[in-house]
């Protein structure tokens, strides 16, 4: 036998999509694209990804769930979790004792929240005060340009949407670098301490209220154009929920477009294609689940987080319609836990073990385990359920790869897969490679990303 056609049968190389898949499918790849950018640029939070995703399952024909009522095959109905997650199903033919197919991904980002009494004035410059939420390189946040986003809940319950930043025209805000004309002392501290929490203040006015001399009249300037723009005071603050983002928009990255750089690939790279991958999906024989959660990037807690019960209450009420107990149902379901891995960035290898590391534009990534050093905190598929979704992606011609978060002392971290594992459901996390992770500005690959829609949708119609 030529040795290379030997190579080829016996050796596991994964190769660059374009290699294996048609040039049709690298057009409907960056025609998906298109649509994903679009959301990207729409739905900055996880309140804003609800919303969009709600508003698009509306126009394919879902209906809010009834915990009520029976449901029959074919039927799509939405559930939307205090405006931060969202489940889509479409019930299947057969019955839920053979389970359902789950895809659940999380729509947080890492960014900063403002605090609770966030406005504050020093030496007339108005500022917010921030806390960061989930993972980030703190001295990537300085001198970008930065929007606002969030809602605001006034004394009298009225509910205040906010978003700054993002239109043309729009004031941008900015947290403030020193020099490096000054910096020597800043330039001693380590990487990681090269700007601190406490430092992370968003600059958002710089001219007093008229004229008056007194104290604190840039912020008073800032809080009277609030208060005419929303109507609100000060104290509104305190019940709020106000996040700074990054003011970049989705672009195509390269001289060939093949990649798209934008804030929020994590993990909305894998919600947008489960989303769509559950519009798809008509008459499944069982029942497909998108369960698009929060809380993620801070450990899945909270009630609107995938440690809470409502993914597992809302499968209790189909299953309590059908006659049954949840468990019953779970124990027979399965899942992909839909979230990123790390792509291999030449810049900076020594921290990736090639051999079992994931590669930009080879497709989708089956991470069997994620966790920190000795496997602490994770879910680790079986051999079975590993064998089962290889075959069902070898199956459609779906390009996909192997691979860990790093070395194996490199670091770490988790997705929700633990979560659902233990629910008694089989589970094994698949998504898409992204460079600069938790970054302001992460990159993903445009065929990727399709490789993940037709995963999806793939899953969602096994038989």
């Amino acid at each position: 036998m030529d040795i290379d056609a030997l190579k080829n049968e016996l050796c596991y190389k994964p190769k660059h999509a374009s290699a294996v898949v048609d040039e049709s499918i690298i057009i409907e790849a960056d025609a998906f694209a298109e649509g994903y950018k679009n959301f990207l640029n729409n739905a900055k939070t996880e309140r804003e990804a609800t919303e969009a995703v709600l508003a698009e399952a509306k126009k394919n024909g879902f209906v809010e769930f009834d915990c009520h009522k029976k449901y029959n095959a074919g039927d799509k109905i939405y559930y939307v979790n205090r405006g931060k997650a969202i489940i889509l199903a479409v019930i299947g033919k057969k019955p839920l004792t053979e389970g359902v197919k789950i895809a659940a991904a999380h729509i947080d980002s890492p960014r900063l929240d403002l605090k609770p009494n966030p406005l504050y004035e020093s030496d007339e410059l108005a500022l917010f005060k921030t806390h960061y939420y989930g993972g980030i390189k703190k001295y990537q946040w300085v001198a970008i340009p930065l929007a606002l986003h969030g809602v605001i809940i006034k004394a009298d319950g009225t509910k205040v949407d906010v978003k700054i930043g993002e239109e043309e025209g729009d004031p941008k805000f900015v947290i403030s670098d020193i020099l490096p004309h000054l910096g020597a002392e800043q330039g001693k501290r380590t990487l990681s301490e090269g700007i601190a929490g406490e430092e992370l203040n968003v600059i958002v006015g710089s001219r007093p209220f008229k004229n008056d001399e007194g104290s604190e009249l840039v912020k008073l300037n800032v809080l009277k154009l609030l208060n005419e723009k929303y109507g609100i005071k000060e104290a509104d603050f305190l019940s709020a929920e106000l996040e700074v983002v990054p003011a970049f928009k989705a672009d195509d990255i390269g001289f060939d477009r093949g990649l798209i750089g934008s804030y929020g690939h994590d993990d909305r790279v894998c919600a947008y294609p489960a989303a769509m991958a559950a519009f798809a999906v008509e008459n499944p024989e069982y029942t497909a689940i998108s369960v698009l959660t929060d809380k993620e990037e801070t450990g899945s807690e909270g009630n609107t987080g995938l440690q809470s019960r409502y993914m597992e209450n809302f499968i209790a009420y189909l299953a309590k319609a059908n006659g049954l107990e949840v468990f019953e149902v779970l124990s027979k379901s399965e899942c992909l836990s839909a979230d990123v891995n790390s792509a291999f960035d030449p810049t900076f290898n020594s921290v990736f073990e090639k051999n079992n590391t994931s590669f930009l534009n080879k497709g989708v990534v089956i991470t069997k385990y994620t966790g920190a050093r000795g496997k602490s905190s994770t879910s680790d598929a079986s051999a079975e359920y590993m064998g089962k979704i290889r075959r069902m992606l070898d199956e459609d011609n779906i390009v996909w790869q192997i691979g860990e978060l790093g070395k194996v002392d490199a670091g770490g971290g988790g997705t929700v897969a633990k979560y659902i594992a233990n629910l008694d459901v089989d589970v094994v996390d698949l998504g898409v490679p992204v460079l600069s992770m938790h970054a302001p500005y992460e990159v993903v690959s445009k065929l990727d990303l399709y490789m993940a829609f037709k995963a999806f949708s793939k899953f969602f119609n096994q038989r």
